[in-house]
């Protein structure tokens, strides 16, 4: 899924990794993670590691949100005591109300994502991993996020995400690396990272870029992009 990539991150950096589906994102980060092991290489990670990755990995579905927060503390090695300190903290930001005490099975997709997101910032983490979760929940919801994201990037925490929204990344984030088939094609500022993102994902087929030297216009299946010597004007 990999193919012999590398970069490095200091400490409070906040980085957006782009690509195509299958491009290998989610590996990555769950190689960070620990989740997976590599083949070969080296991954060194220094601090706690907290992570957004498959919705609702770690829980479980026949018990209740509130029981749910021990359970996925534990695998964060967060002892129960220091928990219950924030739960209600917790609880209150995640917005999920009374559903608090309902089993996870009658929860959706966007209560999944907001007790998960709730969790995760709250346990402290020195590394937080999102992969693509934060377009999941209301526009509220959203916001609140995106500003506890944020609140975390002021406190030198180190984030790294993955999203397809333009948008977000180049509000979150100044450094951008694009995957292709499992190697690092670029690895620079957010705004380049665009260029190489509207040019090589999607349909090869549906893709025409010209360009001038200066101002390129890149039409990608339907959708029109416009560069400045490698710079967006539009997204």
């Amino acid at each position: 899924a990999l193919d012999r990539i590398s970069f490095r991150l200091n400490r409070g950096e906040c980085v957006c990794i782009l690509g195509a589906n299958g491009a290998g994102k989610s590996t990555a980060l769950k190689l960070i993670a620990g989740i997976l092991k590599p083949d070969n290489g080296e991954i060194t990670v220094n601090g706690r590691v907290a992570c957004l990755l498959d919705l609702g990995a770690g829980f479980e579905p026949n018990v209740t949100g509130r029981e749910n927060i021990f359970l996925l503390a534990k695998l964060y090695g967060i002892q129960e005591e220091q928990i219950r300190h924030k739960l209600e903290e917790i609880i209150e930001f995640s917005g999920i109300g009374k559903f608090i005490d309902a089993p996870l099975k009658c929860y959706s997709s966007g209560m999944y994502v907001r007790l998960a997101f709730s969790l995760a910032i709250h346990v402290e983490p020195d590394i937080l991993l999102i992969d693509d979760c934060l377009v999941v929940g209301d526009e509220n919801f959203q916001k609140k996020c995106i500003e506890k994201i944020f609140e975390l990037k002021n406190k030198s925490k180190t984030i790294i995400f993955v999203t397809h929204d333009m948008n977000l990344a180049s509000m979150l984030a100044k450094r951008g690396i694009f995957l292709k088939d499992g190697r690092v094609i670029y690895d620079g500022q957010i705004e380049k990272a665009f260029v190489y993102y509207t040019q090589m994902v999607g349909d090869i087929e549906g893709i025409v870029v010209i360009d001038n030297g200066r101002l390129a216009a890149v039409f990608n299946n339907g959708k029109l992009y416009l560069n400045w010597r490698d710079i967006p004007l539009s997204k």
